[in-house]
């Protein structure tokens, strides 16, 4: 490929090729039955011209000489015919040269083989079955593999190669018209790696667990309403950053590109350094440098280096997530956050690993200081306006707190809020034995569509006075 590029870089003032090579794998049981195996390979370049100020690209998995010739051809094509008609004048961007190898973090931990992992995940659902009111399990692990390769006229060479391993699990009880379900994450527990991060995941024993738990929500009471304090645990805080912090931020969207298809912002450019986004001990960082979660990388795929920077420090917003070409439009710094999902989609602005940074109180300390509250674990239901402002979610489990003691289980336990000043009420934040790592691969974004991995890392939160619901309302 370095040979193809070589030859055929045309005589433009940028040009670029990426490389995307993917293999994934699913593996699942339900109800102690092998379901179908699934497999996904693709493999294909974008290449990416720009000549006097415009912009074009193109895409291919012909990887002959031939084919990336042509795709060459349309890519500068579309750069001569959007010169003078864009936006901003790309000419302006400063690309980086750069050089190296990023690898997956290695722990040396053996693969299960097929057919082990076959019998775990059957031994897990059938452990399940421990009451007639169990009306479904399923377990399942998809692992993915990508190698990319990113190449510049001016000298860029990276490989970049990653690993993800991401198992999962639910149980479902019904009794009636009640049905409740519980879930190994809710489907966030996702490491980047090899297998090391599956076996330090406890999720072997989750099926007998998650059952005992499902069983246990059928008999409890609904979620009390009311104006209470809220403790979120990390498997909900995942979906709170994402949606009020990930989304929001996002500087294309903020610049207006969303905006008839998923929406736009409640933030506009003139917020950075003044806006006070949460309570002073609001900490989130964009961190594609933690290489357990799921979007770390050493480069972005417009070459920009990967490095940790404050979106929000002590609770001011400080800077958007925006990528090199939107830096340059909106004349803000941003992040290494330009990612693309495949071969053939060009890059976007994109969250990576978005995380809240762990604070100084225990989990005890948390809920000692409550008189009135709800703990909730493990995100079922979300739901925020298009301009990621107003929002709703919902929680597989509730605990009451009360006079500063964790006491009895609730069902169906919601919240909703304001983004403006929900996390302006954050009262204290969980120290580093409350924080844990977590993740999704199904981030979407932009026409025609991406789905794309994040990682979001948090330590459990307390927020005053949320207003709390349950599920007769």
């Amino acid at each position: 490929m370095r040979a193809h590029f070589a030859r055929l870089a045309p005589e433009v003032d940028f040009c670029s090729l990426r490389l995307f090579s993917e293999r994934q794998q699913q593996t699942s049981s339900r109800q102690g039955v092998l379901q179908p195996f699934s497999t996904n390979l693709e493999r294909g370049v974008m290449l990416t011209v720009i000549h006097q100020g415009g912009y074009g690209y193109a895409a291919t998995s012909d990887l002959s000489e031939a084919g990336i010739a042509a795709a060459y051809a349309r890519a500068r094509h579309w750069a001569q015919r959007s010169s003078g008609r864009c936006v901003t004048d790309y000419s302006k961007i400063q690309f980086p040269q750069v050089r190296g190898e990023y690898r997956s973090p290695d722990h040396g931990r053996t693969p299960l083989a097929a057919k082990e992992l076959i019998a775990l995940l059957q031994a897990e659902t059938t452990a399940a079955q421990v009451d007639e009111r169990i009306v479904d399990s399923i377990a399942s692990m998809w692992t993915v593999h990508t190698d990319t390769l990113f190449l510049s006229n001016q000298g860029s060479d990276v490989r970049q190669s990653f690993s993800m391993v991401m198992p999962t699990m639910s149980v479902t009880a019904n009794d009636g018209a009640d049905t409740q379900s519980r879930s190994f994450g809710g489907g966030g527990s996702f490491y980047q790696g090899d297998w090391g991060a599956f076996y330090d995941s406890n999720f072997v024993g989750s099926g007998a667990r998650l059952a005992a738990e499902a069983l246990e929500l059928l008999a409890a009471p609904n979620c009390p309403t009311g104006q209470m304090d809220l403790l979120l645990m990390p498997s909900q805080m995942l979906l709170q950053i994402h949606e009020s912090i990930g989304h929001p931020l996002e500087l294309d969207r903020i610049l207006g590109d969303e905006r008839n298809y998923a929406g736009t912002s409640f933030v506009t450019p003139d917020m950075f350094g003044t806006y006070q986004y949460g309570s002073d001990l609001l900490n989130v960082s964009f961190d594609p440098t933690r290489r357990e979660e799921l979007a770390a990388y050493g480069w972005d795929d417009d070459g920009a280096p990967a490095q940790k920077v404050f979106l929000i420090e002590n609770g001011l917003l400080q800077r958007p997530l925006g990528g090199l070409i939107s830096q340059q439009r909106a004349g803000l710094p941003g992040a290494a956050s330009a990612r693309a999902c495949s071969w053939n989609r060009p890059a976007l602005d994109r969250m990576s690993n978005l995380n809240v940074e762990p604070g100084a109180s225990s989990m005890q300390a948390m809920i000692a200081q409550v008189e009135r509250g709800i703990l909730m674990d493990t995100n079922v239901s979300w739901s925020i306006d298009d301009s990621r402002n107003k929002f709703q979610f919902g929680c597989e489990y509730g605990r009451l707190i009360e006079n500063g003691e964790l006491k009895g289980v609730v069902k169906n336990p919601n919240y909703r809020g304001i983004s403006a000043t929900f996390w302006r009420n954050l009262k204290a934040v969980g120290d580093a034995s409350t924080f844990q790592v977590m993740g999704t691969p199904f981030c979407g974004k932009a026409e025609p569509s991406q789905v794309i991995r994040c990682g979001h890392a948090a330590p459990a939160c307390l927020f005053a006075q949320v207003e709390v619901f349950g599920g007769q309302e």
